[in-house]
């Protein structure tokens, strides 16, 4: 989600790699993760689990159930990749400026504009008499605050600031990381099965203690508490295969995972499949039991890291290995930030206009999605035209 900025290195750091130069097939796997964000909140009232809408098609949970266990962690891999040449090319101070500047502000907008206005979509389908300025005063002071999808510029802020700090104490912090990228340039299973141990220590016992349904809040600030650490894991580790050279590592578009993402891609079948079995099972076996027993959460839970991770590698490897012209991608790649940002009023304001419209889910679905994409690209681009947005979206 974030892009890089360069200014000359001072003579105390040491020499940046040459990391942090456009990369289409990040660009283009960033652009393409924006739209599954766009889907992913498009379908979810046409969902069985969800159904806030009369229509719905089992077809769109079992888009919401791949949506939602991979492509956040996704996003901060992608933003932790250039984290570390960024660090090695700036004072801290220009850093902070910078995130801040490109984070900070934009979540502080959003969290006192798009976001109320989103979910007022919500609340007066509930009161038609309820005005947008009681509805905005009673958010902002007695809650919930929600913060929609925009939890992750905050969460993502945090985490620059953590690498900041670290990279300030121990450039050589995450070397280790970068190593074993290299050495698995030919063996990307080798390095699937690194962040799979990871992210499974990092996800698991969260999610036992916490349960999969409880977020930390404060205010506009929230998260969700089993998976905090399950996307520091995404961002550190992919700020240790960003630390050099990345056509020398795992993400070589010379290498072999370019070359294998179909292959990757049948391997999502796998712990795909078996969540659902899992939830098959909690639904008609058990009951859906409350709190779920430990036994369901730690298998589910390593069906869904493994899932990730392997989609992870399916995209990135799809896209690496490409060389065909995504034209609708390479476009989007200036906007995709902002699109994200401005996209979850537009499509909740959509799905309340169709509410009363007796048509088909996948229609419905259809046209929010499409309609999203138009309408908060064109937002996104007037506010871009704005002297001095570029820097921010």
């Amino acid at each position: 989600m974030t892009s890089i900025s360069h200014s000359e290195a001072p003579a105390q750091v040491r020499a940046a790699p040459k990391t942090a130069s456009r990369n289409a097939a990040f660009d283009h796997a960033r652009s393409f993760l924006t739209l599954v964000v766009v889907l992913h909140h498009s379908v979810i009232p046409y969902t069985h689990f969800g159904h806030t809408d009369a229509k719905s098609w089992i077809g769109f949970d079992m888009v919401v159930l791949a949506t939602d266990s991979f492509f956040m962690a996704m996003f901060f891999f992608l933003s932790g990749l250039f984290v570390w040449p960024s660090l090695s090319h700036k004072t801290t101070a220009i850093h902070l400026r910078d995130r801040l500047l490109r984070l900070g502000l934009p979540f502080a907008i959003a969290a006192v504009t798009v976001i109320p206005l989103a979910y007022y979509a919500i609340a007066l389908r509930q009161n038609l008499d309820l005005t947008f300025a009681a509805f905005w005063w009673k958010t902002v002071t007695v809650g919930p605050w929600e913060s929609g999808p925009v939890w992750f510029v905050w969460v993502l802020l945090v985490f620059d600031l953590l690498a900041s700090l670290l990279y300030r104490l121990s450039p050589n912090l995450l070397d280790p990381i970068h190593r074993l990228s290299e050495q698995c340039f030919e063996q990307p299973a080798k390095f699937f099965l690194f962040l799979l141990a990871v992210t499974t220590l990092a996800y698991i016992p969260a999610l036992i203690y916490f349960g999969p349904n409880r977020w930390f809040e404060l205010g506009p600030f929230s998260v969700q508490a089993s998976r905090i650490l399950l996307y520091a894991a995404y961002f550190f580790i992919g700020a240790g295969i960003g630390v050099a050279h990345l056509n020398q590592g795992v993400l070589s578009a010379d290498g072999r995972l370019a070359k294998s993402s179909w292959g990757w891609l049948i391997a999502t079948l796998i712990p795909y499949c078996l969540m659902w079995g899992l939830i098959y099972i909690k639904r008609e076996i058990l009951g859906n039991p409350d709190p779920q027993p430990t036994w369901y959460l730690a298998s589910y839970g390593f069906f869904f890291v493994a899932f990730s991770a392997a989609i992870l590698f399916a995209i990135l490897g799809f896209f690496l290995g490409s060389k065909r012209r995504w034209n609708i991608l390479d476009r989007m790649q200036g906007d995709a930030y902002g699109i994200f940002l401005v996209h979850y009023p537009i499509v909740l304001w959509l799905q309340y206009w169709l509410f009363d419209y007796d048509l088909p889910a996948i229609v419905k679905a259809a046209i929010a999605f499409v309609l999203t994409v138009a309408f908060s690209w064109a937002v996104t681009a007037a506010l871009r035209k704005i002297p001095g947005a570029t820097r921010v979206l």
